[in-house]
């Protein structure tokens, strides 16, 4: 209930979490709201938004229906950001969380593998691997979340190599615990808050570099995805600006919450403002 209360502490982490609530909400209901295909033509193309009832945000170039690609695309864009998020992190704890327990040369290996890793903006290997791989919804995810574990890891990194000196982690020690039950069941579990919190920037990121790849038309262009609609709209952005517009404004406030959210997930978690 503490943490609960220090989140809510922050106003902006109250309207984040609002607004991601929004999101998931639009995720959810998409096939209630528009139960046809949102990749189906529905109408004549370019109509502006507010100009046609059925039609509430317009529709793009082919004639199809921009709000039900912004309620369908909420999907793509959270399961992305989400799996791609769980993907990265948890490649970070297990290559952090062995680095900064043995030390020494499997210490030096890891961040040696890691740091061969970060030689490369993530974006240029994402593109790499996409281009290797393919780009599938499935391709994607599972990119998205490879380039972004290197950070994760040196923050889980830092956390056991402060922690695995601590007077509970010689008494298991003394009492005969392995090493894994060490890893998983004593130092893990001080060291996740700040590995959840960078979570929340990772999740943006994610979301980011999905819509970067759609823009380019190199990601899935058989879902309805914000980042392939503002691809589309390239096409007709100086006369129909608004069929990038609208997206954009979509990935702001997503990318936007999640932050928000980790801002206020900060405030519960850090154990430095507890006392506060």
């Amino acid at each position: 209930m503490d943490a609960v209360k220090r989140y809510f502490r922050s106003p902006a982490a109250a309207i984040g979490l609002i607004l991601l609530l929004l999101i998931v909400a639009m995720a959810v209901s998409a096939g209630l709201l528009y139960p046809r295909d949102p990749l189906a033509l529905a109408g004549r193309p370019l109509v502006w938004p507010f100009s046609n009832p059925r039609f509430l945000l317009g529709t793009d170039n082919s004639g199809r229906d921009i709000a039900a690609q912004i309620f369908y695309g909420a999907r793509i864009s959270l399961l992305i950001g989400g799996v791609a998020t769980v993907i990265a992190i948890l490649i970070g704890i297990l290559v952090g969380a062995f680095a900064g327990y043995y030390g020494g040369w499997v210490d030096n290996v890891l961040m040696r593998i890691t740091e061969a890793f970060q030689t490369l903006p993530n974006f240029v290997l994402l593109l790499v691997l996409v281009a290797v791989f393919g780009s599938t919804l499935t391709t994607v995810t599972i990119a998205v979340g490879v380039v972004s574990w290197p950070a994760p890891a040196r923050l889980t990194r830092a956390e056991f190599l402060s922690l695995r000196n601590r007077e509970f982690v010689q008494a298991g020690k003394t009492l005969g615990m392995k090493d894994l039950q060490l890893i998983l069941g004593e130092i893990l579990p001080n060291a996740l808050p700040p590995v959840i919190v960078y979570a929340s920037v990772v999740m943006a990121v994610a979301i980011l570099l999905e819509s970067a790849l759609a823009f380019l038309r190199l990601s899935d262009p058989n879902v309805a995805s914000w980042g392939n609609l503002i691809g589309l709209g390239r096409d007709v952005l100086r006369v129909q600006w608004y069929v990038s517009a609208i997206p954009g404004i979509a990935i702001l406030v997503t990318v936007l919450a999640v932050s928000l959210v980790g801002q206020g997930l900060n405030d519960a978690l850090n154990p430095r403002l507890k006392s506060r």
